[in-house]
């Protein structure tokens, strides 16, 4: 079902305005580390260089710090930043941005954008339509913010994720890690190597220590400590996996485990974290060895606990205490979200556990049934929280998630795995499954703004169709793709699309979808200017839901007529056409679509000059945004209020509806739009 648009030129209205965070960023930074020792040196070096309050003729605006995979550098910015902020340095706050720079898949500087600017409390459809537009705002609320904030880019792999998230002001500090030395930057350049044998020791002992106070083997056996520092290479990491290790075997020496570490090595291996991988893996009991493999097979690097039960096939009870156990060696780690806990694997790690699956036929089989198995669960939530944005009342309300907040949270932890996961659509054992993910998602990418995604899950969808002889899914596919493409601003390329799904349903003999298609390619040539034959567009779409019975289509179709009518002047055709759409919407209980025709009819009656009936119609508009918590339709309807008040010579009734306005804005995580609305009220004060 297409997108209800409430004005031309305007976002739609989205289906309730309830935000869970985004997989990238975050406005809080994550807890440091415990057990963070062997880099004091270098937090002295580093420390200094955020402060923005130091008097210095040449500010350091930017660090970056730069190593080996696993050697601290994410520990380092993280307990730098913690001190910073204990400091009092940054009173307007952190953003953390993850750009999963060495995954498969990593964050683009346009995808961390809208990051940044949900954490910033803008999200949704409050955000600006063009990616340039986005890069503006983002650059602007920066600006304004006269208080320091710290902006800290983890684990970039190239500049070009990093250069268009810069502030362009030296208020701020902007803190980056990185394993390539960053020297194309303007930037302060802090490089870690591993540590020296002093300090791993100490890592290694603290470790212990902190598992059991009563560990006395680093005092006891001094020399096999450094031996096994020597066998890590003194790198963090291998430390920290060995130090897990040895708390297993409480009551067996440290010289055994370098005794086991030595019999592992390959001499020709001069990576130290190979032969320490390739001991704890052997160590590991068939249980988490499977579980570590398969994890290796998920979608991306980090997983919640539901879709690692689906991958293993056993009882979550099982699947959680198999990841404890994993977490507790070190080799993944555990992420906290929102009351939960999400596991990320290393990427050193990731591909260490992909590398023993790839060598053996039987380990490939079993990674790709647990695929399968994955794909199952994250179709079947999936379908479920579609199922959540596109309920009606009257009809049976959807199983898995309590409610449509619940859902979207759901999806927001996690579209980055949805969205690689439809990219398996071009394995012909997974094309399937994929593309009814990337078709199911659609509603969720459109009504978020997630064009780049949107486009991406749209391509895979119809590629994978093509290639299948499935003519009823490319078609879907096709029109899903024209609306990422209108959406990204590539009206041209949208028309195209829904033109092919259009004459795909339509030799299929399906009238129905013939007939979404048609309204979907009305709405992209009235966007590219083709109001003509948008008009023509719209009447095709009514008339053949009028055909097929589908009320609540026709609705649509009828709105959206009155949009392109009202754009060719013909307002009184539009008045009608919309007045029909909400009738039928309210025949359908399609509430919140009926509150947007209420919507449409009152800038309809507006440019009529049927001043008070406009009104009556927006405050219909109004209690239906109330009803489904949707904050920023409301802000909209509200906004509208204070125009034809303010119009009509009501200055307290136009200033009541803009801080009215401002205050639902607020609630919808506006913040641009509310303070425009603010700004409109003090006009007229």
């Amino acid at each position: 079902m297409p997108p209800a648009s409430r004005d031309p030129g305007v976002p739609d209205r989205g289906t309730g305005h309830v935000h869970g965070p985004v997989p990238v960023a975050t406005a809080d930074l994550p807890a440091a580390p415990a057990g963070f020792t062997g880099r004091e040196d270098d937090l002295a070096r580093l420390l200094p260089a955020l402060d923005p309050t130091a008097d210095t003729d040449i500010p350091v605006v930017i660090c970056a710090v730069s190593g080996l995979g696993g050697i601290g550098k994410t520990a380092l910015a993280l307990h730098a930043s913690h001190r910073a902020l204990a400091h009092g340095w940054f009173p307007g706050g952190t953003l953390f941005v993850d750009l999963r720079g060495y995954d498969d898949d990593p964050v683009t500087a346009d995808q961390a954008l809208l990051a940044l600017l949900d954490a910033l409390g803008v999200r949704g459809t409050s955000l600006p339509e063009t990616t340039a537009a986005q890069y503006a705002l983002y650059r602007t609320l920066l600006t304004q913010q006269q208080r320091p904030m710290l902006l800290l880019l983890d684990n970039a792999s190239d500049p070009a994720q990093l250069t268009p998230l810069l502030p362009g002001t030296d208020r701020h500090r902007v803190l980056i890690t990185s394993r390539h030395r960053l020297t194309d930057l303007p930037a302060r350049l802090i490089g870690l190597d591993t540590l020296r044998p002093s300090a791993a020791a100490e890592l290694i002992t603290k470790s212990l220590r902190l598992s059991d106070d009563l560990d006395d083997r680093p005092s006891q056996e001094p020399a096999a400590l450094a031996e096994l520092a020597v066998a890590c290479g003194n790198h963090p990491l291998a430390l920290q996996i060995a130090a897990a290790m040895l708390r297993r075997r409480r009551y067996r020496s440290i010289g055994s485990l370098v005794a086991d570490i030595r019999a592992a090595t390959d001499p020709t291996d001069t990576l130290a974290l190979r032969p320490i991988f390739d001991l704890s893996f052997t160590k590991l009991p068939d249980a988490q060895a499977r579980m570590l493999r398969l994890l290796s097979s998920a979608p991306t690097a980090e997983i919640d606990t539901d879709a690692a039960t689906a991958a293993i096939g056993a009882s979550h009870d099982h699947a959680l205490a198999l990841l404890e156990d994993l977490a507790a060696s070190h080799l993944i780690t555990p992420v906290p979200s929102s009351g939960l806990v999400r596991w990320r694997l290393h990427d050193l790690v990731r591909a260490y556990a992909a590398a023993i699956v790839a060598g053996d036929p039987a380990l490939v089989e079993d990674g790709e049934t647990a695929r399968e198995n994955m794909l199952g669960f994250y179709l079947s939530r999936t379908e479920a929280a579609n199922n959540h944005l596109r309920w009606l009342p009257g009809n049976p309300v959807p199983n898995l998630f309590d409610d449509r907040p619940a859902a979207l949270a759901w999806l927001d932890a996690e579209r980055a795995n949805l969205v690689a996961a439809t990219q398996w659509a071009a394995d012909e054992r997974h094309a399937l499954a994929a593309t009814d993910i990337a078709l199911t998602l659609g509603a969720y990418l459109d009504w978020r703004r997630y064009f780049d995604d949107y486009v991406t899950v749209s391509q895979a969808a119809q590629q994978a169709a093509q290639r299948r002889g499935d003519g009823d899914r490319e078609g879907i596919a096709w029109n899903q793709l024209g609306y990422a493409l209108r959406g990204s601003g590539r009206v041209v390329e949208a028309i195209e699309a829904h033109t092919v799904a259009r004459d795909l349903h339509q030799a299929a003999g399906n009238r129905n979808r013939e007939a979404g298609a048609w309204n979907s390619l009305g709405l992209a040539l009235r966007t590219a200017g083709r109001v003509p034959e948008a008009i023509e567009a719209h009447t095709h779409a009514r008339d053949l839901h009028q055909a097929t019975g589908d009320l609540n289509r026709e609705g649509m179709a009828w709105n959206h007529l009155g949009l392109a009518l009202r754009k060719a002047g013909r307002i009184q055709e539009a008045l009608h056409a919309h007045e029909c759409a909400r009738d039928l919407h309210r025949t359908t209980g399609d509430r919140h679509r009926e509150g947007m025709a209420w919507y449409h009819v009152g800038l309809a009656l507006q440019e009529t000059g049927q001043t008070e009936a406009a009104i009556t119609a927006f405050r219909k508009d109004l209690e239906v945004c109330r009803e489904f918590s949707d904050w920023y339709g409301a802000g909209q309807t509200l906004s509208a209020l204070g125009r034809i008040h303010g119009t009509a010579g009501h200055p307290v009734e136009a200033r009541i509806a803009w801080l009215d306005a401002a205050e639902v804005f607020d609630r919808a995580g506006a913040a641009p739009q509310a303070a425009q609305a603010r700004a409109a009220a003090r006009s007229l004060t």
